[in-house]
């Protein structure tokens, strides 16, 4: 869902770092090529273990900052089961996060590294999340739409060429078609519901439509690397690809619920057998993710927050480990 990541640097084709022969890359390009998994104590090139732990912090960002928007509707939920529901998804985004961290550290860098680029601003996480839930519909919408998109640009990293990335994706993958499900769920019953609550469902899709397809990232055009994250099969399929696929899975399903696509161009094309649409604005994807979105600083802030706030927690569990360590030398 949240790999925009692998869109922030250049062009250019990746060069060898000092140290890595042309050996080591051949052999370890044949291993991708064969499908064999890479495991953390495997030779890799620099270039991938970076692009890896871009694209893994990125999606770990976005998890903790996802749980944002819905869980400020936790106390607002309009029914006890609704409640209930909604804890339990934000808390599942919470582990996911945890998962992709842990993942990233068999890369070699430290969590709190990973913290400190995203509290100061210097790591992206995925551009949806700085978007407001004003309403209960949002809320559905998100776990429609969002998490939908998420689920189809996730399930093909289940098969990642990086093996501790891939295994953690498949639990993830499992608890998001959940989301996805209740998201939906909430939309049809606010479809089927009185004049007012399928107004409010028909602007939350209004609302939320063009950022969940600008989700996938720039098009195959504007894309800088994503031909060398698709050979090393990191991705799998290009943005424009999970997008078509997305558009063609999603349109019929609003359809069902009697909403209208927020695009007046939309058709069905016969000859591809997929649905056309109008234009993306891409200048709104590139302001949301230059910092200018709708809660962009609001989003930090409250991780900041969390951050400052939970210091005495991490303190003093890492006093006690090491009261723990002292104990286990001097029994020793």
């Amino acid at each position: 869902m949240y790999t925009q990541a692998l869109d922030t640097h250049g062009k250019e084709p990746v060069v060898a770092a000092a140290g890595e022969s042309a050996a080591h890359a051949a052999r370890f390009q044949s291993r991708v090529d064969a499908d064999e998994k890479i495991e953390p104590k495997d030779w890799m090139p620099d270039a991938y273990r970076q692009t890896l732990i871009r694209q893994i912090s990125q999606h770990a960002h976005s998890e903790i900052v996802g749980m944002l928007p819905e869980g400020n509707w936790i106390t607002r939920a309009p029914s006890l089961r609704r409640k209930a529901v909604l804890i339990a998804k934000v808390q599942d985004e919470g582990g996911h996060g945890m998962y992709l961290y842990s993942a990233a550290e068999t890369l070699g860098v430290t969590r709190d590294h990973l913290f400190e680029q995203l509290l100061s601003g210097a790591a992206k996480y995925s551009s949806i999340f700085n978007y407001p839930t004003l309403t209960w519909a949002d809320v559905g919408a998100i776990g429609w739409l969002v998490d939908g998109a998420a689920i189809m640009n996730q399930i093909p990293i289940c098969r990642c060429s990086y093996g501790p990335y891939a295994r953690a994706m498949v639990r993830i993958c499992k608890e998001e078609s959940f989301h996805q499900r209740q998201g939906f769920e909430i939309m049809l019953t606010l479809a089927q519901g009185t004049a007012a609550q399928r107004l409010m469902a028909q602007e939350a899709l209004n609302h939320w439509w063009w950022p969940s397809v600008m989700m996938f990232g720039p098009s195959d055009a504007d894309s800088k690397h994503t031909a060398q994250s698709m050979r090393w099969k990191i991705k799998r399929f290009s943005n424009d690809e999970l997008r078509q696929k997305f558009i063609d899975v999603t349109v019929p399903q609003a359809h069902f619920l009697g909403l209208t696509i927020p695009d007046a161009q939309l058709r069905w094309d016969e000859a591809t057998q997929h649905y056309i649409g109008g234009p993306i604005d891409w200048s709104e994807f590139n302001a949301v993710l230059k910092g200018n979105g709708p809660c962009n600083r609001e989003r930090l802030q409250a991780r900041r927050t969390a951050w400052e706030a939970g210091r005495w927690v991490r303190e003093a569990a890492s006093a006690h480990a090491e009261k723990l360590a002292a104990r286990t030398t001097q029994a020793a």
